[in-house]
């Protein structure tokens, strides 16, 4: 369920009104006084929640969920557990953003109040520079230093210790002590997420947090998105250089290192250890192994094992690429032709 110190619970709703609001129809209308206050994934809901199946290769997810209601294309109506109940359109995501957006709001400034909100809480030390706002209830632990032009959004918890440069901007997020985000960055702002409604592209609702582990570096202008529904998480010592992006439900473990122009996809899970080069890409929902190393301008779109070295694009293991790159030179240089 989305924290609620991010977000505001505006439900319940029946399941006639969230049909509604997802252009559904549905396949019993003798459930339409069914009340529901949660949304959530196929794999994560309970007989409260609603969810939505699209991608019939998730049809064991199907089978098994404890969803009380799912959007659902009519074609894969019958992949649905018997206690589910399900709502036919052709746009399962969409309608699911539309009920999530009736369901909860994300919590923001309120209007007309104090730059520092009076119900935030400030630890002794806490040195606020010019410009800062604080939103309400925001905590923020002794000794920490904001500079000037820094946003703390509602409910943010901020540990003891830390650096917060110039115009950051950090909401939805819970972070540890002894962090150091610099100017610019941008913590917990909405992740990437879209799906084809009937209008157009629609974007899917963001309900997760930010959580950030002590001895965190964030460089200049990096950003990090809140999840999707889990948490995006940074472990321990990890530094992360300036023009970084991590995209939302990333996990990265402790003591990596990400140089500028990284770029993390979605749900990807980072081990320990694991050092990025410049300008480095990972594809979404793989798996980086602890120890590994990614080379500068690698993209990767496979899961990396623990411990390798990979390079190139798209990237492989440092030995085959060097081979590769070897024989692709004398072949370029007529080396490696008969005469």
């Amino acid at each position: 369920m989305p924290d609620p110190r991010f977000f505001d619970h505006l439900g319940p709703a029946s399941l006639q009104e969230l049909a509604l609001l997802g252009s559904a129809e549905l396949s019993d209308a003798g459930q339409a006084s069914r009340a529901f206050a949660q949304v959530a994934p196929l794999d994560a809901a309970n007989s409260e929640a609603i969810a939505f199946f699209s991608d019939v290769k998730r049809r064991d997810a199907a089978a098994d969920t404890q969803a009380g209601a799912c959007f659902v294309r009519p074609e894969y109506r019958d992949l649905l557990g018997p206690g589910c109940a399900a709502l036919l359109t052709a746009h399962p995501q969409a309608s699911w953003a539309a009920a999530a957006a009736r369901l909860y709001a994300p919590r923001r400034h309120e209007p007309d109040t104090d730059q520092i909100h009076p119900d935030c809480e400030l630890e002794e030390g806490v040195r606020l520079s010019p410009g800062v706002t604080i939103g309400q209830g925001a905590r923020i632990g002794r000794g920490t230093r904001l500079a000037p032009g820094v946003v703390i959004g509602p409910g943010v918890t901020l540990g003891r210790d830390c650096l917060i440069g110039a115009n950051a901007v950090i909401g939805f997020a819970i972070i540890g002590d002894r962090v150091n985000i610099h100017a610019g960055a941008v913590i917990g702002e909405a992740g990437f997420g879209a799906a084809a409604g009937p209008k157009g592209v629609v974007d899917l609702p963001q309900l997760g947090r930010v959580i950030i582990q002590d001895g965190v570096t964030v460089g200049a202008n990096s950003c990090v998105d809140r999840g999707a529904f889990s948490d995006t998480t940074v472990g321990e010592n990890t530094k992360i250089d300036n023009l970084v992006h991590v995209a939302h439900n990333v996990r990265i473990g402790r003591n990596c290192v990400l140089a500028a122009y990284t770029g993390i996809s979605g749900s990807t899970v980072v081990g320990d250890g694991v050092a990025f080069g410049g300008k480095a890409g990972v594809a979404d929902h793989l798996t980086i192994g602890s120890g590994a190393s990614i080379g500068a301008s690698a993209a990767v779109f496979k899961a990396v094992p623990d411990g390798e070295t990979w390079t190139g694009f798209p990237a492989r293991p440092l030995k085959r690429w060097l081979r590769e790159t070897a024989w692709l030179s004398r072949m370029a240089g007529g080396r490696g032709t008969r005469g």
